[in-house]
């Protein structure tokens, strides 16, 4: 029997994989419920100053990647095409 809680958490989360240099590079459980992330397997609701953070770092990470977008775009078509041969998507 599952308590309450855990009904709540069980289709908040999701394991991901990763394809990096077409290899599968590492597993990774995702919250799926906005303003709440993973930690020791529970999930774990973020403080407004912890989401703040997180918004500026996107901000500036997304500039500083603009530039090689083409690059990174091509380079996740490949992994794409790997993803799909190996049965992931």
């Amino acid at each position: 029997m599952i308590r309450f809680k855990q009904f709540l958490e069980e289709g908040s989360t999701i394991k991901t994989n990763r394809v990096r240099n077409q290899k599968l590079q590492r597993r990774r459980i995702v919250s799926l419920r906005p303003g709440y992330r993973v930690q020791n397997g529970k999930l774990v609701r973020m403080s407004q100053k912890e989401r703040m953070a997180r918004h500026r770092a996107q901000v500036v990470g997304a500039r500083k990647r603009k530039p090689m977008l083409r690059q990174i775009l091509r380079k996740r078509n490949l992994s794409m095409r790997v993803r799909t041969r190996s049965g992931l998507k």
